[in-house]
């Protein structure tokens, strides 16, 4: 059961917290994060794209020309996709990316990204978050004194309002509760800052 060292704000040690091993001590299993990580970003896009076939662009479907006799090639339709303003064939249609994965496998990848982190000690464990102020100034200088600096994902339970608005205007710190959490966020970010009650939780959930 792996054990971390609790810190307040001022990075000054408060004491420890056993996490669970199935959670935070789990063999990392690559392919497994790969495919969740893929099905994240495949969900994301928005399958938009439309291209106009031959029966929705705009031109008379009259023939062109007799079919012999002119000495040209034989055209049956002005919006032939052969011609400059014609219909597109096979292009891309309004679709869903979506990929369904079974629950057990998203979890098994965020196991396996926590785990992870915390074997690159990329996870540091606060007391609390509850700040004293919302100005960004105080939650930058917070972060710096616990050497964490950029590229910093924050995880509470129920983030506070100080919190909300001291972390919004910091593009490179997101906000996340536990619900939040998948394998595409963790990646993403390098170091993890949680409070001792979002590590217990973490623990108790995903166990």
């Amino acid at each position: 059961m792996p054990t971390v060292s609790v810190v307040d704000l001022k990075n000054e040690p408060v004491g420890t917290v056993d996490l669970a091993d199935a959670v935070f001590g789990a063999e990392p299993n690559e392919p497994l994060v790969h495919q969740v990580v893929v099905a994240h970003q495949a969900s994301q896009r928005a399958g938009t794209h439309k291209v106009k076939g031959r029966g929705e662009v705009s031109g008379s479907g009259r023939k062109p020309w007799r079919q012999k006799g002119v000495g040209r090639a034989r055209v049956g339709s002005r919006r032939s996709p052969l011609w400059r303003g014609g219909g597109t064939v096979h292009g891309p249609q309004p679709r869903s990316y979506r990929q369904r994965l079974p629950r057990k496998m998203v979890a098994a990848a965020l196991r396996s990204c926590l785990s992870a982190r915390l074997a690159e000690s990329c996870i540091t464990v606060v007391r609390d978050l509850d700040l004293e102020t919302h100005k960004t100034r105080d939650f930058r200088g917070a972060l710096e004194a616990l050497g964490l600096g950029r590229n910093v994902l924050v995880v509470e339970t129920d983030p506070g309002r100080n919190l909300r608005l001291s972390s919004r205007n910091l593009p490179e710190v997101k906000l996340a509760t536990i619900a939040q959490l998948n394998a595409y966020v963790i990646l993403k970010y390098r170091r993890i800052l949680m409070s001792e009650r979002a590590a217990r939780v973490c623990s108790e959930v995903l166990a």
